[in-house]
């Protein structure tokens, strides 16, 4: 999923529960598609290899990743920056508050993707509501 914030999801895609999200992370980032001036892009650990940097670099993001402990060349990152990622698990976890979702009890995509976008609409009237 790719987020502007803890509420507001600007695309999501499904993978295979046996395949790592990395490559999907870049066809999401693809399907975006270049940021109208240089944005921050915070990625989780998962996304930090060379070729997601890449993208994002050509696609006018700044990525925002941790290297992980085992990189022979580390590099500096924001870590001001990089603590905005709780916004995005903060997302996550309202989603969750759907069993439908965190268990899937669905078994077309299509379906599931349906009741996905139904829970981000249910939170985002709960928030209107809200406010």
């Amino acid at each position: 999923m790719v987020a502007s914030s803890d509420r507001d999801a600007v695309a999501f895609s499904l993978s295979p529960g046996n395949a790592h999200d990395a490559p999907e992370g870049r066809k999401l980032l693809e399907q975006i598609g270049e940021a109208q001036h240089t944005t921050s892009l915070v990625m989780d650990r998962a996304y930090e290899s060379d070729i997601n940097q890449q993208l994002a670099y050509d696609l006018f993001y700044t990525p925002v990743v941790p290297p992980k402990c085992n990189r022979k060349d580390p590099w500096v990152y924001d870590k001001q920056l990089y603590k905005l990622r709780n916004q995005i698990e903060r997302l996550f976890r309202r989603m969750k508050r759907f069993r439908r979702v965190f268990t899937r009890y669905d078994k077309l995509d299509v379906v599931f993707c349906g009741f996905i976008f139904f829970a981000l609409i249910v939170d985002s009237l709960a928030y209107v509501n809200r406010a």
